[in-house]
């Protein structure tokens, strides 16, 4: 059987875990081939680190997309995370449109902000471009912020409670057309997960599991790979957010026990054996 692939279109930073750094690892361990088309390259990552360097990839952006399509190439997925401008969400857009298939999953991780906050970056035509891009996704990832912004009310009106969670995920559904992991979703206290509306069945699900108090810098990196990886492995929706969910905790723990700085993201990498297909049978 022929190695699936994913489209990763992401930035990359030379150091803290995040985006491709995590995307490229997690997928590869998971059996799939991880195809990276950088949105940018920066030294480090922009949370808790001075003087960084940044290299845009905005213009090389569409090089690749193009000799890719002259090779011919498929993906089972398409994954995006992280953008840098209004023209990259044009640009990747366009990329779903030229190598979507009937059998590729296009997940859309809507990054723009946490904790109820928008990241310095984002302007409001940057947020609506979001959600335009959203829009072409077959799974979008939000948190409470992001979902907030996809539905355009303030973060502080959103409902609580798990009813309240459920028709936050069901609304972002654009009435059932697209399925929804609500990250972030704490049903009751110590715990923390997802909130799953599956688009193929129409059904909503709830995933939980222990919450570690500590703070860690790209666990949603984490948990939308290890989710992508599931899915094209054939995984059912609330499955691989299980799957993913289960993972990230892992890793908190071991993180939380090494007691390592915030700004190096989560230490994933003793782990990924966990994510190996048949691991079992090994």
């Amino acid at each position: 059987m022929t190695t699936p692939r994913v489209a990763a279109i992401h930035d990359m930073s030379g150091f803290g875990r995040c985006s491709l750094t995590v995307a490229i690892p997690i997928l590869s361990a998971m059996g799939v081939q991880c195809c990276p088309l950088p949105t940018a390259f920066l030294s480090t990552h922009t949370g808790g680190f001075e003087g960084f360097t940044f290299l845009d990839m905005t213009d090389e952006m569409p090089r690749v997309a193009a000799h890719w399509a002259r090779l011919g190439l498929e993906f089972q997925a398409i994954y995006s995370g992280f953008l840098g401008s209004e023209r990259q969400i044009g640009i990747v857009e366009d990329f779903i449109r030229r190598f979507r298939r009937p059998d590729t999953v296009v997940v859309v991780d809507p990054v723009m902000g946490d904790f109820g906050r928008i990241y310095q970056t984002y302007t409001a035509a940057m947020c609506g471009g979001m959600a335009r891009l959203a829009a072409l996704a077959d799974v979008i990832t939000p948190n409470l912020t992001e979902a907030a912004l996809l539905l355009g009310q303030p973060y502080e009106t959103l409902p609580a409670g798990e009813a309240g969670l459920r028709q936050i995920t069901e609304r972002l559904s654009l009435e059932g057309r697209r399925s929804v992991v609500l990250t972030g979703a704490s049903l009751a206290p110590g715990q923390t997960g997802a909130v799953c509306f599956d688009a193929r069945t129409g059904q909503t699900q709830v995933v939980q599991t222990a919450y570690i108090a500590h703070e860690f810098h790209g666990t949603g990196d984490v948990f939308s790979s290890v989710l992508t990886g599931a899915l094209v492995r054939g995984a059912s929706l609330a499955a691989a957010a299980g799957e993913a969910a289960g993972f990230v905790r892992a890793c908190a723990e071991r993180t939380a026990a090494e007691d390592l700085p915030m700004r190096e993201g989560v230490d994933f990498e003793p782990l990924l054996g966990l994510l190996v297909p048949g691991k079992e049978a090994l």
